[in-house]
């Protein structure tokens, strides 16, 4: 079995570090770069950024951002939004990306998940998915960070881009983003069952035991952390050492 990969997300607004809860409602945190650094000290397994605003302006502005964050940071960064070709990806990862991931222009275009992963490697085409529950046991898709319905079902939608190339997914739950009150299991372990790439599961961590409920009953492959790093919840090792206790494999890390 392979490791639990513990990963920061960053979401990004111009130049600031912004949360929000539901994807709403955007609080500036502080700068991009300091928070990342902090993280990589604290031994985080991965970075993902995400421009909240790029898919509504039709570009993604992280190229400076990931730039300064591959001079001090040394762990793979995933890079989100406004992603609408392949030329759109290799500037992201000429900038220091390690994969891109894809949400608005893939369900716009699915041809996009299939050119990405020919010309970079299926691992580095993550595709994105932003879930609301409209009904029991079904979650639909949106896009426009959260803003605009698909009528896509979750299930076939993954599974239609992992035919088409996707290498991973990151399952962000709208209903839970925010909110800190854990992860959407039950929609975790509905897309872990349907597909064979690994799922990072994103939204609703509040406390570093929440990480045990998803991984052993939605059998996410990784967790993607937000509030609970940028508010000092807990730290990046408080996750760790919770996930350990639980005898869950997460990479040894040793601290300063």
């Amino acid at each position: 079995m392979r490791n639990v990969r513990l990963i920061a997300r960053l979401d990004i607004k111009g130049p600031n570090l912004i949360k929000g809860v539901h994807l709403e409602g955007l609080r500036v945190i502080g700068s991009p770069n300091e928070h990342a650094v902090r993280y990589y000290h604290q031994g985080v397994d991965e970075l993902i950024y995400m421009d909240c605003v790029a898919s509504l302006y039709g570009r993604n502005s992280l190229g400076d951002i990931i730039q300064a964050a591959a001079m001090d940071v040394f762990v793979p960064m995933t890079v989100g939004g406004g992603i609408r070709s392949v030329e759109d990806a290799a500037s992201l990862l000429r900038c220091g990306a390690d994969k891109v991931a894809v949400n608005t222009a893939a369900v716009s275009r699915p041809a996009l998940i299939t050119e990405i992963a020919k010309r970079f490697g299926r691992q580095c085409m993550v595709l994105s998915v932003e879930a609301k529950q409209v009904g029991l046991d079904r979650w639909e898709v949106y896009t426009d960070n959260g803003r605009e319905h698909t009528g896509l079902d979750v299930c076939d939608w993954v599974k239609r881009a992992v035919e088409l190339g996707a290498g991973e997914i990151l399952l962000t739950s709208v209903d839970r983003e925010g909110t800190r009150k854990g992860f959407d299991v039950a929609l975790v372990r509905l897309v872990t069952q349907q597909v064979t790439v690994p799922v990072i599961a994103s939204g609703g961590m509040g406390k570093p035991e929440d990480l045990i409920d998803v991984i052993r009953h939605g059998k996410a492959d990784a967790v993607a952390m937000a509030d609970i790093l940028h508010y000092g919840r807990a730290t990046v090792g408080d996750v760790r050492r919770a996930a350990q206790a639980a005898s869950i494999d997460v990479r040894s890390y040793e601290y300063a």
